[in-house]
């Protein structure tokens, strides 16, 4: 039987490159005994030394790693920064935007707009995972590779402003209205070129054209009063209970009328409901109907919750 040494060197030799494992064995056969050895000086055991020295060395695949220079990660730290940031800003829109676009056209294409719907989601889902696959792929290569990407160095000039007491940023802020004006803009523009083409291949509003008696421009309205507090929330830098009120009373005079309209059938065009065979049938207008109801209310107290929280540990 052989010593618990000579296992453990043949399980750390295994790993590293044949051309140094002579010189490795012998370098590292030598530093475990000189160890066993000191700790045998001081009265122990030298069985007891052996097990107490190898264990202290660790797993024998880590230390043929570090002998070999090979990380043992799949990001490492030199792009693990990179990596992450990329894949964020990828994810963050780009699954979505597919989605949309493919969704619409299985729509515009075919005679399932339900279907059109699982079709947009699917596809945003698969294209999430090849970008997570492709992208942490490619990083992983130039990690083992040890490949220079020529990154600029970091500097103290590249940290943020320090702004005291702000919760809201201007990013988040941006990004709150460029939401609405895309929704404000697509209201009017849908009923001149909503995608949607009747069977003559003439635009097909999506809404009721009936709304533009009131609603629609109402809820116009409610979306240009959301602009204006999304930039009093920024002039503020944080929530307070003036802003948690309006915030909620806009989420309500949007919400409530869309929710009313939805489930007495007054928000789509009965031109588009009539296009589609699916959405003709009385339960699958139901369907969406639900799902509209369901998804604007939660989104209302998601939001409305959200900023009462927020305005609560500032003042805690």
């Amino acid at each position: 039987m052989t010593s618990l040494t000579d296992r453990y060197l043949a399980a750390t030799l295994r790993s590293v490159p044949a051309a140094r494992r002579e010189e490795i064995a012998t370098e590292l056969r030598a530093s475990i005994e000189d160890m066993i050895d000191g700790r045998a000086a001081e009265g122990r055991d030298t069985a007891t030394a052996e097990r107490e020295v190898l264990t202290e060395l660790g797993n024998p695949a880590q230390l043929a790693a570090r002998y070999a220079d090979r990380r043992l990660q799949l990001i490492g730290p030199t792009y693990y920064l990179v990596w992450e940031r990329l894949l964020k800003l990828l994810l963050s829109f780009v699954p979505a935007l597919v989605g949309v676009v493919v969704g619409l056209v299985e729509a515009t294409d075919g005679n399932n707009p339900g279907g059109a719907v699982g079709t947009g989601i699917s596809t945003a889902i698969q294209v999430a995972v090849q970008i997570a696959f492709w992208v942490t792929l490619v990083f992983a290569i130039l990690e083992r590779t040890n490949a220079s990407l020529d990154l600029p160095e970091w500097t103290v000039d590249q940290l943020p402003e320090h702004q005291a007491g702000r919760q809201i940023t201007l990013t988040d802020t941006a990004a709150a209205i460029g939401w609405l004006v895309l929704v404000i803009a697509y209201l009017p523009l849908q009923h001149f070129h909503s995608f949607v083409t009747d069977r003559d291949n003439g635009n097909l509003p999506i809404l009721d054209p009936a709304l533009w008696s009131f609603w629609l421009p109402f809820l116009i309205a409610v979306l240009v009063a959301n602009v204006g507090l999304e930039i009093a929330k920024y002039r503020t830098g944080r929530w307070t209970w003036p802003l948690v009120g309006a915030n909620a009373a806009v989420n309500l005079a949007f919400s409530v009328p869309v929710i009313w309209l939805i489930s007495t059938d007054r928000l789509l065009n009965p031109d588009f409901v009539a296009r589609w065979e699916w959405l003709g049938q009385a339960e699958n207008r139901n369907l969406v109907a639900t799902l509209v109801v369901v998804g604007t209310v939660l989104i209302a107290l998601w939001d409305i919750a959200d900023s009462a929280l927020k305005a609560y540990r500032d003042r805690h």
